[in-house]
């Protein structure tokens, strides 16, 4: 594919995740609840995958690396769906989250459309840039087949899904408990890492890059797992949790003194 198909198929990826985000917040406006974005993080991956899928398809027949475009879409589809799943089953009929409430008590009138840029539109350039692989990955390539590295990029994905959805579980039947209000939850994946869900869509992300990576010329993609290795470590993820979870929860000072923040590990011995 020329440089101008690849420049296409980028902007079309990009035009998918803005006019998404666009709909999405008329949505939101109408329902009064910004949280909505939150939920359609997952399935908005799907949707560009599966609209660059198409359009390689349609517009270029692949020459090359046939089997790496379907394993690719299908594994972004498992994990997007999934995770707005879980994230529509939790949050749906809770209420605004505090975050955008808080948003929304700074901004005043002005709310519609600062959520526009600020949460909407923000994502979505996101979501694009992160999403670089999967795109990367559609075009045509060499080899045609799947070789070593796609088969450890998708035992990474594997080993991501696993940490994510498990974690995912536990983490809801520890709150289904009333006997665990306000506790800690050390248990299972919790207690190698303190965030086994965020660590899980590290390594999601780096399986998918890797994946790509076999396709020739998809070495550039890379921005988008580094974009979301930056994004849980040290801003939405870890960083932002914690900013105030240990005042909110007794022995969670404990719980961090033991505990990786990010990376599995054994705990630390007590003393």
């Amino acid at each position: 594919m020329s440089v101008a198909g690849v420049a296409d198929t980028l902007l079309l990826a990009a035009a998918v995740a803005a006019g998404a985000m666009v709909l999405l917040w008329l949505v939101s406006l109408a329902a009064r609840d910004a949280s909505i974005v939150d939920i359609f993080w997952g399935p908005g991956f799907v949707l560009v995958a599966w609209a660059v899928f198409l359009w390689v398809g349609a517009h270029d027949l692949p020459d090359g690396g046939e089997a790496r475009r379907w394993l690719l879409v299908s594994l972004v589809s498992v994990w997007g769906l999934r995770l707005g799943g879980y994230l529509a089953r939790r949050n749906l009929g809770k209420g605004e989250d505090y975050r955008y409430v808080a948003m929304r008590e700074t901004a005043g009138g002005r709310f519609w459309i600062v959520s526009l840029f600020k949460v909407f539109l923000l994502q979505g350039v996101l979501m694009w840039v992160v999403s670089l692989p999967v795109q990367a990955g559609q075009l045509p390539s060499t080899p045609a087949g799947l070789g070593p590295l796609a088969a450890a990029g998708a035992a990474v994905w594997g080993i991501g899904l696993f940490f994510e959805a498990v974690g995912d579980a536990q983490l809801a039947r520890f709150k289904a408990d009333p006997a665990n209000k306000g506790q800690v939850m050390d248990r299972g994946l919790w207690r190698y890492t303190r965030h086994p869900n965020y660590f899980g869509d590290f390594m999601v992300w780096w399986g998918i890059y890797l994946v790509a990576l076999e396709g020739h010329g998809t070495w550039w993609s890379v921005a988008g797992p580094l974009l979301m290795s930056f994004l849980l470590i040290r801003v939405s993820g870890v960083a932002m949790l914690e900013k105030t979870i240990a005042r909110r929860r007794p022995g969670y000072e404990e719980y961090i003194r033991r505990t990786s923040a990010f990376f599995p590990r054994p705990p630390k011995r007590a003393g």
